[in-house]
């Protein structure tokens, strides 16, 4: 078993204890990196991630989508000729 743990933990991951309240310590240089003092918890079911959180979320978003994306007639269009070369190859 500590061979399996030793495989699985590496250079930047942890083996941390749980408290019986449900509490883990994230490691200083880890809270050092983030800057923050909340953090977005995701049970993934066969894990748990743990991100961290600003003091202002969605003002931190402002800007991050500004730029134009793709056209919508050429988004259809090129969808079009990806299903009518998928109903070919379909068809022989």
């Amino acid at each position: 078993m500590a061979s399996l743990i030793q495989y699985i933990v590496s250079q930047n991951s942890f083996v941390m204890t749980m408290s019986r309240n449900g509490q883990v310590s994230v490691p200083a240089q880890t809270r050092a990196r983030w800057n923050t003092r909340r953090v977005l918890v995701v049970d993934m079911g066969d894990r748990v991630v743990m991100r961290p959180l600003g003091d202002h979320p969605l003002q931190e978003l402002r800007g991050k989508y500004s730029g134009r994306g793709p056209c919508v007639d050429v988004v259809r269009r090129d969808a079009r000729r990806d299903e009518a070369t998928r109903a070919k190859s379909r068809l022989g």
